[in-house]
């Protein structure tokens, strides 16, 4: 008789640039998803059974995560007992070379835990790099990780006056996409948290590029609708180049129509991060220990 499967909750991240985002597809695609590779990397594991994650998170083509959340069942043969959470870290990431993810960590939780449902909030990161004339200005090893908005400086407490607006609860209907999908969720959201403020670079120190900035716009709310996140960003920057007022982005609030967002103000992916994925510590708790199969 097999016992029940081991639940995991593992915590990961990717460079995002080469996938089509994290969420699974077809795998004649010529990008296919990270989660396409989490589970071909867990299959090499020998389960009783196939596993899949369940992704807490969705991230599109071109977004990265600093640590993005699933959680995954595994059946054992009989008479082996559950990996232990340095087993399962050690083995998927080995499974997943030379792929740019990597698991950070593991641990047993509840049947009844679920990655997506329990979150209690998302953080997500967008970076920015001013000081850039041209595209070509862009230190090599930040081309896929940030956006250099056109130019020249930017107003950054016009921006921060911008973000008020956002904070709090809001029908977010025109920062939403336009994608089906996306039209059929509740606009309503809670914004916990926006902040901008200065960021590292990788090559901020270097004499060469002393001229550039890096800031990051900072949010964290329970949930978001697709693409909602780029398209708060490319209107904060509408804000800092003088494009928008700040009191625009109460206006657009306040249209709750996505066809009104401004054609080509959304930021591009290559500067987005899912940043953590927070939950609470009852729901992070260990799980029992199993009782051994086969025992009456």
């Amino acid at each position: 008789m097999l016992c029940a499967p081991a639940r995991y909750l593992v915590f990961f991240q990717y460079f995002g640039t080469r996938y089509s985002g994290v969420m699974e597809t077809k795998s004649d695609q010529a990008l296919v998803g990270v989660q396409n590779y989490l589970e071909e990397a867990a299959q090499k594991l020998k389960p009783s059974a196939p596993i899949k994650f369940h992704i807490s998170s969705r991230t599109d083509t071109g977004v990265h995560a600093l640590a993005n959340a699933a959680h995954l069942d595994i059946q054992r043969a009989p008479g082996k007992a559950p990996f232990t959470a340095h087993q399962l870290v050690h083995s998927l990431n080995h499974h997943l070379k030379p792929e740019p993810i990597r698991i950070l960590s593991a641990q047993r939780v509840s049947s009844t835990f679920h990655a997506r449902f329990c979150a209690l909030s998302r953080t997500y990161l967008y970076r920015l790099l001013l000081g850039c004339a041209h595209r070509s200005q862009i230190p090599v090893f930040e081309r896929d990780l940030c956006w250099a908005p056109a130019g020249g400086p930017l107003n950054i407490p016009a921006m921060r006056e911008a973000a008020k607006f956002l904070l709090g609860t809001h029908d977010f209907s025109t920062f939403r996409s336009l994608s089906p999908e996306s039209c059929s969720q509740n606009p309503v959201r809670t914004l916990l948290q926006v902040e901008i403020q200065p960021g590292p670079g990788l090559l901020s120190h270097h004499c060469q590029h002393r001229e550039l900035e890096f800031w990051e716009v900072k949010v964290k709310g329970r949930a978001f609708l697709y693409k909602q996140v780029r398209r708060m960003v490319g209107a904060l920057v509408a804000v800092g180049q003088g494009k928008f007022s700040p009191q625009h982005i109460q206006e657009l609030l306040e249209l709750k129509d996505s066809r009104a967002f401004p054609a080509h103000a959304m930021a591009p992916p290559s500067g987005l991060f899912l940043k953590s994925v927070e939950y609470s510590q009852a729901d992070l708790a260990s799980a029992e220990k199993e009782e051994l199969c086969g025992l009456s």
